[in-house]
């Protein structure tokens, strides 16, 4: 063993592994893996198409804590513009750019194995960097969110040639929701990273459906005060600042600076409401099982999982609002939208997005 060995087996026993896994450590939570940390963590496969670049995003902003996203895309001509925004814990300045670099995460202890191989690495977002045409953090800050926009030409990044179609939903032999057919194109992705994290809210559609939802669901959620008497939008959490437009111009500059592109025309039909907000991709598939299921007692289907009518999750959305009053008014806080009720196999869960009163 060599004195260099003797001091890392030191270094490691006193304090941990976590200082022989960093090559530079950049504050706010940051660091630069060695590359044989890298190595250790590589991924099962790097960025081939559109859909990864959409999977990679949306990994990024589980791994931030993130309980919303929204999804926009669009397409002109052969170039893909895509826009992740999130309510996570956001990107600090000084890090928006560097984020990009190799092998810096902040996910020194806490690499996500899931379906797609190690999210953790350092190397998902430099990936999607060296793959597309742009990658930036057009908005972002601690504790409020961030917007990711990636611009890709689908002439050396492929896309599916169908990127319309949703993919089928169904339940497999223990209950659990899968995707079915339908082709492997964006939208599916989505679904499928909404089926595996149930506590996250995915919403994906145009940057103009995207945009009518995150004003509506941000003036649900800002008071009066904050809608009136703001004059600075990063006061305010990435999501929630389309709320702050005072008009149709407004509108169109504040969604441009969070990587959504409107026309002002466009922004007219938002703020009069003419655009309809986006459902979660979760609320999609509850809605499309009840159309599609058949409404005789089916026995079989009842020992595989439990199932609800639409019409008592409702009733029972109702009554959970009511019941949420009583903890409401003793610790000052008030509901973000509905509760959202999930049902599984053998079990119902209940979350409530709350927020203190000022």
């Amino acid at each position: 063993m060599t004195p260099d060995d003797s001091l890392l087996d030191f270094v490691t026993a006193v304090s941990g592994d976590q200082y022989v896994k960093v090559e530079e450590n950049l504050g706010d939570g940051f660091v630069r893996l060695k590359v044989s940390e890298a190595e250790r963590r590589q991924a099962k496969h790097d960025i081939r198409s559109v859909e990864d670049v959409v999977v990679e995003l949306l990994r990024n902003s589980r791994d931030a804590h993130a309980r919303r996203i929204w999804v926009a895309s669009s397409r002109e001509g052969d170039t893909r513009t895509l826009t992740v925004i999130d309510d996570g814990v956001g990107v600090p300045p000084t890090m928006r750019e560097r984020i990009f670099e190799p092998r810096v995460t902040s996910k020194l202890e806490t690499m996500v194995v899931d379906r797609w191989g190690v999210h953790g690495r350092g190397m998902a977002l430099f990936s999607v960097k060296s793959n597309v045409e742009e990658a930036r953090i057009v908005a972002s800050d601690v504790h409020k969110g961030c917007s990711v926009v990636v611009v890709a030409a689908t002439a050396s990044l492929p896309e599916r040639a169908d990127q319309s179609r949703w993919p089928s939903v169904e339940r497999d032999e223990t209950g659990r929701l899968r995707v079915g057919t339908g082709p492997h194109n964006i939208v599916r992705r989505v679904v499928e990273f909404a089926l595996e994290h149930l506590d996250v809210d995915v919403f994906s559609g145009t940057p103009t459906e995207v945009l009518a939802s995150l004003t509506a669901g941000a003036r649900s959620s800002l008071d009066s005060r904050q809608l009136l008497f703001c004059d600075d939008p990063s006061a305010v959490a990435v999501w929630q600042r389309p709320a702050l437009a005072g008009d149709a111009n407004d509108l169109v500059s504040l969604a441009g600076d969070i990587g959504l592109q409107i026309s002002e025309r466009t922004a007219h039909r938002v703020i009069a409401g003419e655009i309809a907000s986006l459902s979660s991709v979760h609320d999609l598939v509850d809605a499309s099982l009840v159309e599609s299921a058949d409404r005789r007692p089916d026995i079989y289907r009842d020992r595989r999982g439990l199932q609800l009518h639409s019409r008592d999750v409702a009733e029972f959305q109702r009554r959970l609002e009511d019941a949420f009053d009583v903890v409401g008014e003793r610790y000052y806080l008030h509901l973000e939208g509905e509760p959202k009720v999930r049902v599984g196999r053998d079990c119902v869960t209940v979350r409530f997005n709350v927020a203190k009163d000022d």
